[in-house]
């Protein structure tokens, strides 16, 4: 579904300090339009909220909500939105000479091989995450 409703956020330009700010950056100098922002092609994107803790190493964290690009080239070392056998995942893709994986983010899971027999679609590439702090 593709709706045009648009919300526009101030965007202050200046760089934002970790430290004392400056007065004189309280001004607003655009407006930001997260759509056009975080999507560049709204047809072939989606989002898909994260469950368990296999990805924390990337930053991806459980009840983040992932955006999606299915026009991405999926290529190795990209984080993807994948189906294997029947079941969704988030995982780094590795192409190597010895077969594709999934890879995790996480000391506690195994890198998933891809064999012949498995089901494996890449459904997109992850363009974005957004985590609620």
């Amino acid at each position: 579904m593709i709706d045009t409703y648009k919300i526009l956020l101030p965007l202050y330009v200046s760089p934002i300090q970790a430290g004392f700010p400056s007065p004189a950056d309280d001004y607003i100098e655009l407006e930001l339009n997260l759509n056009e922002h975080l999507i560049q092609n709204p047809s072939a994107t989606f989002c898909v909220k994260v469950k368990g803790n296999s990805m924390e190493g990337a930053n991806i964290h459980a009840g983040d909500i992932l955006l999606v690009d299915r026009s991405k080239p999926a290529t190795s070392g990209k984080v993807v939105v994948a189906v294997l056998n029947g079941e969704f995942t988030v995982k780094r893709l590795l192409l190597t000479e010895k077969g594709t994986y999934l890879v995790p983010e996480h000391p506690a899971y195994k890198p998933i091989p891809i064999s012949e027999d498995s089901e494996f679609q890449i459904w997109g590439v992850v363009t974005y995450t957004i985590h609620k702090h």
